[in-house]
């Protein structure tokens, strides 16, 4: 019994985790696409006041010509992570599937046993509904 609500636990921390994971995920990569955007904005000011909108000219401004590489490798790391995102959302499924077997485990260990048997499909509505009230 006490092993079994050990590794409930267990599967419930790493639900948890990969939902944290999720959300972090998300949130940097909202923050480097928006800080290419800002780039954007300042290479086209910056063109805009040189008169010079070709990065191959020779006059092209070195701010401009710098914004453009930081703002290339914040587009390449937000879609890494885009891919990394992916990958974890199924880590998730899984993580919820290994929680959903452990918890029907449990119930029909009480239910031979004598217990009460709590309401089946519950715990992993309960924590979907605990990690969407976190946004």
């Amino acid at each position: 019994m006490k092993s079994r609500e050990n590794l409930l636990r267990l599967r419930q921390f790493e639900v948890e985790e990969k939902r944290q994971k999720i959300a972090d995920l998300e949130r940097m990569i909202e923050d480097f696409k928006g800080m290419a955007d800002d780039l954007d904005r300042q290479i086209a000011a910056e063109e805009e006041a040189a008169g010079i909108s070709d990065p191959s000219h020779f006059s092209y401004p070195p701010f401009a010509k710098a914004a453009r590489e930081r703002r290339d490798n914040l587009r390449r790391s937000a879609d890494e992570l885009e891919s990394q995102l992916v990958d974890v959302r199924k880590e998730l499924e899984e993580a919820l599937e290994e929680l959903d077997k452990v918890a029907a485990l449990g119930e029909r260990q009480e239910g031979a046993d004598g217990g009460m048997q709590p309401s089946s499909g519950g715990l992993r509505e309960h924590l979907s509904r605990q990690s969407t009230r976190g946004r």
